[in-house]
This record gives structure tokens, C-alpha cells and sequence, in this order.
């Protein structure tokens, strides 16, 4: 699956420019013009990687990115006009993964792109190893195994297993469901997870394949 680009910059051009060359590498992008709304996107999951400017409307990009780490581990590359060395470091004491200043290559940035996605492609190979799922036979494996899971369960790890690594807000685990026609309460979300982590258990004890981050949603991990 392509990975997909959040794009915070409120330089429209800039902007612009940015998702045509992240096109144009194979991967989906959008753009998001302030601060507030990069880290309200970043937490609904679906996001590889977050270009981030660090001077946003709303709320600067060093309090995106602390907001953002504290939720998940998506990559963060920071983008900035400021050249100080103190500044940098501000950037990566706060979570960022790599550092841009302006004015830049797009094909640099798309290069440090590529590079951040390489440190995280070992992770998802892992759970692809360990999590097979034939969504068309309805059967979910771990470690080879087959495991006995309800439509609900089914859906909701069908629904992270495409996206390891990302996390799913209950909100978003909850539209999938509805999707699949199934009518489920925000805490039946909860219940199911409670029940696919008991099944994984039973299958791979030393696996923790589901994991959850507080008042944001849950993911497919290893």
C-alpha cells in the first residue's frame, strides 16, 4: 500500500509543490494549514509520515510535534526558515525525526522522505509476518495459526492490519464497522479489542499484537 503524506504548511505554493512531487514518488499527500488541524489529522490514523513547518498559525510546530509524540510514533520531518543550530535542536529534542530548513531541495525533502519510511518498513515486515489475513476465505492467522473470530473481530483487525503501525481512532474503528453493515456502540469497540487480544494470546503468547494508546485508539503491531 502507498504510503500517505500530511502536508502542514500554510504556504500554499510551498505546499503545493510538496504533494505534486509526493505524487509524483508513488504516494498519496494532503495538506493541512495550521496547527491545530495537523494534529487533529495526524491523531485519526492513516498518516506515514508528517512534513511539518514549524512556524504554523494556531499552534507552532514544535507544540504540533510534542502533541503528536505523545499519541504516536509517526515519522515527523520538520521544516523550517530558521537556520540556527539551536533552533534544530529545539526540533529534534522535541520528537522531530530529521530536519529541513528553507529554502530546500523538493527532491531533497522527498529523499529524506524515502529515508524515514526505510526505518520503518523492518517494523511493518515484522507484522506482516506475524499477521495474515485472507479477507476475501474471512481467516486471520498469527504465526501461521488460524484463529476463530467473530464479524466484528474480524472487521475491526482486517480494518488496522491494512495500516500497521498507524493508529485508529475509535471514531475511525467505528466507521469501518458501519461500513461492513455491522451497528456497534463505541464501547463494543473496546469489547471486540478485549476479545482479539484474549485470541491472539491463546494462539502466540509472547505477542503483543494490539496496541493501545490512551484517549486515541488502538493499532496492529509486533
Amino acid at each position: 500500500m502507498a504510503a500517505h503524506i500530511l502536508i502542514a504548511e500554510d504556504e500554499a505554493d510551498l505546499a503545493g509543490i510538496i504533494r505534486d512531487y509526493a505524487i509524483a514518488a508513488g504516494w498519496s499527500a494532503e495538506i493541512v494549514g495550521d496547527g491545530v488541524a495537523a494534529v487533529e489529522r495526524a491523531r485519526r490514523g492513516g498518516v506515514d509520515v508528517l512534513v511539518l513547518d514549524l512556524m504554523l498559525p494556531g499552534l507552532d510546530g514544535l507544540s504540533v510535534c510534542k502533541s503528536v509524540r505523545e499519541s504516536c510514533a509517526l515519522p515527523i520531518i520538520m521544516v523550517t526558515a530558521r537556520v540556527e543550530e539551536i533552533d534544530r535542536l529545539l526540533g529534534l529534542e522535541a520528537g522531530a525525526d530529521d530536519y529541513v530548513c528553507k529554502p530546500f531541495s523538493p527532491r531533497e525533502l522527498i529523499a529524506r522522505i524515502k529515508a524515514v519510511l526505510r526505518r520503518v518498513q523492518p517494523t511493518l515486515a515484522a507484522t506482516a509476518r506475524a499477521l495474515e489475513i485472507d479477507e476475501v476465505a474471512h481467516v486471520a492467522c498469527v504465526r501461521g495459526k488460524p484463529m476463530s473470530l467473530t464479524r466484528g473481530e474480524f472487521a475491526l483487525l482486517a480494518a488496522m492490519a491494512r495500516r500497521p503501525g498507524v493508529i485508529h481512532s475509535r471514531a475511525l474503528l467505528l466507521d469501518c464497522l458501519s461500513r461492513d453493515r455491522l451497528d456497534v456502540s463505541d464501547r463494543a469497540i473496546d469489547t471486540h479489542i478485549k476479545n482479539l487480544r484474549r485470541k491472539v494470546q491463546q494462539v502466540a503468547p509472547e505477542l503483543e499484537l494490539i496496541r493501545s494508546v490512551y484517549g486515541v485508539g488502538y493499532c496492529v503491531e509486533t
